[in-house]
């Protein structure tokens, strides 16, 4: 039995695993995590053993991987952030229309999220994948998301994930910000070009509340794409994200 100070140890150990074993390209051995997290191989299969147990981890023969209670842990994340049965089927049909990597991402509790994607899940180079999102002043969807929601919630998002410059393009100023935030309440879609990756475009639209739903989350709808593409099909793109947009979530 673990003392109580060890607990807590053993528990941020665990979680150090499940990242290890999440980043890594590949399956990784038990000797491998212990020499990552600085601990004894003992206490890696010590670990190792109540995350295979509940479908955490699978050990191949090449070392350990992710189980398939990761799958579970991922749909009911994409439910809690509202992700209704059909958004899947209209990424694919964004993605079809537009010729473009489509995204469903949204604002939650401070945070913003890519909820899901068309990207490949093999594709590791993509600049855009589903997960937290660091980037959300230098992308349409996180400028998109930000237009929508109060200034207060805007302000302390922006004051807890700061305004870092990603390229020449990036907006790092708040006044500058808040003026760009404007326009897209005006125009009703953000647009980044290369401020978050120097060779990619993306183009959002923040989606109308359902009836009834709370204000939190706010959802969008994305796409991005090679910039010197996106010059030449912008119209196609915004008749199809708007489109999109206009289904019911």
């Amino acid at each position: 039995m673990p003392t109580p100070a060890a607990a807590p140890q053993s528990v941020d150990r665990a979680l150090e695993i499940l990242d290890a074993v999440a980043d890594a390209p590949g399956p990784v051995g038990a000797k491998e995590l212990a020499r990552r997290l600085g601990c004894s191989l003992s206490t890696v299969y010590h670990l190792l053993g109540p995350l295979r147990t509940r479908g955490h981890l699978v050990k191949t023969a090449g070392g350990y991987t992710t189980g398939p209670r990761a799958a579970e842990l991922h749909r009911s994340f994409q439910r809690r952030l509202g992700m209704g049965p059909h958004i899947a089927e209209r990424l694919v049909a964004l993605r079809r229309a537009g010729g473009a990597e489509a995204y469903f991402t949204a604002y939650h509790d401070g945070r913003i999220t890519v909820v899901d994607s068309t990207v490949p899940l093999i594709d590791r180079t993509h600049p855009f994948t589903s997960g937290a999102e660091a980037r959300a002043h230098a992308t349409a969807h996180g400028k998109a998301l930000l237009a929508a929601v109060p200034r207060p919630a805007r302000r302390r998002y922006l004051a807890d994930h700061g305004m870092a410059r990603f390229t020449d393009r990036t907006i790092t100023s708040a006044e500058r910000f808040e003026a760009e935030l404007a326009r897209v309440r005006g125009q009703g879609f953000a647009v980044s070009v290369g401020e978050a990756d120097p060779a990619y475009t993306c183009l959002a639209v923040a989606l109308p509340p359902a009836p009834g739903a709370a204000a939190d989350p706010v959802h969008a709808l994305s796409v991005s794409l090679p910039t010197a593409d996106f010059r030449r099909r912008k119209g196609a793109l915004r008749a199809a994200l708007a489109d999109a947009a206009a289904l019911p979530v």
